[in-house]
């Protein structure tokens, strides 16, 4: 399967992080984590801004909720992401080295697909 054909848009790839939150095999398309990553962004700045009309304690509230919805879902999609470079899953810790950890990551997350001899599938 070329890449062009593994492309998602961002309600499916809403649906598929939704859906798999808790798979942490497979392979997910750069579109499929990076429309996640945007749609789990945007949630967040929607609660911020509800959060900061009506106060601390509600602010602090959602960003509560929005993390019990999205930390799963965010990670499987990243491991997944991660085997689509065919890389470990394992990778995804290195984001808690200070500093350079998450840079590391995202580069991982957006490097090319590897699909001639993935050992992921």
């Amino acid at each position: 399967m070329t890449t062009a054909q593994r492309g998602v848009g961002l309600s499916a790839a809403i649906s598929i992080a939704f859906s798999k939150y808790a798979v942490f095999s497979g392979r997910a398309s750069r579109s499929e984590y990076w429309w996640f990553a945007l749609f789990s962004i945007l949630c967040s700045f929607v609660a911020a801004l509800i959060g900061a009309m009506l106060g601390r304690l509600i602010n602090n509230f959602l960003h509560v909720i929005l993390f019990f919805i999205f930390f799963l879902p965010s990670i499987s999609v990243a491991v997944r992401r991660l085997h689509d470079t065919n890389r470990s899953g394992w990778w995804w810790w290195i984001c808690l080295v200070p500093a350079i950890g998450v840079i590391v990551l995202i580069i991982f997350l957006v490097l090319e697909p590897v699909d001639d001899g993935n050992r992921f599938n």
